[in-house]
């Protein structure tokens, strides 16, 4: 039986601005699946925060930095710090001195990081809010969703360089 989600009192969005319109849909898309994310991982205890830098240190290889994981994520400095001293404590990454590199350290994920992101790995809740397209709608959406990436990235003034090609 479908879920259907529930209804306020539908208003006229409060602009004419066609791209406003469509910026703020792509916003509200990505939190409401966000959030659906969010619920499944976190009956494993993790969040999308740390499932994404398990992601990433298992993909980018041993030699990964903080800064790094930060212009990887587009997160500030800060904030990968702090999540990763929370992800230490969990026992799911370790960060080691780099040998070559005295002041630098390597994130590297523990026996504890790999479990967690197999359990990860699932995205159920991903794969069901994915079935509505069909594969020529998603080659579309992520025809279209690649080109806006790309020109997000050069407004940014290439602050961040995209870790993978779509």
């Amino acid at each position: 039986m479908a879920i259907k989600p529930r209804r306020m009192e539908q208003k006229k969005f409060p602009s004419e601005d066609q791209d406003y319109i469509l910026w703020y849909l792509i916003v509200y898309m990505r939190r409401s699946m966000y959030r659906a994310r969010e619920k499944e991982l976190f009956r494993l205890g993790l969040t999308p925060e740390q499932a994404s830098v398990l992601f990433m240190v298992r993909n980018m290889g041993p030699r990964i930095t903080p800064a790094d994981i930060s212009r990887y994520l587009l997160r500030e400095p800060h904030s990968v710090a702090g999540l990763l001293n929370r992800m230490e404590k969990e026992w799911l990454i370790k960060k080691v001195k780099d040998l070559e590199r005295k002041n630098q350290v390597r994130v590297v994920i523990t026996e504890s990081g790999e479990k967690a992101l197999r359990k990860s790995t699932r995205r159920e809740s991903i794969h069901r809010i994915m079935s509505c397209l069909s594969p020529e709608e998603r080659e579309q959406v992520k025809s279209s969703l690649e080109k806006l990436y790309i020109r997000s990235l050069e407004e940014l003034g290439g602050e961040s360089t995209a870790p993978f090609s779509f």
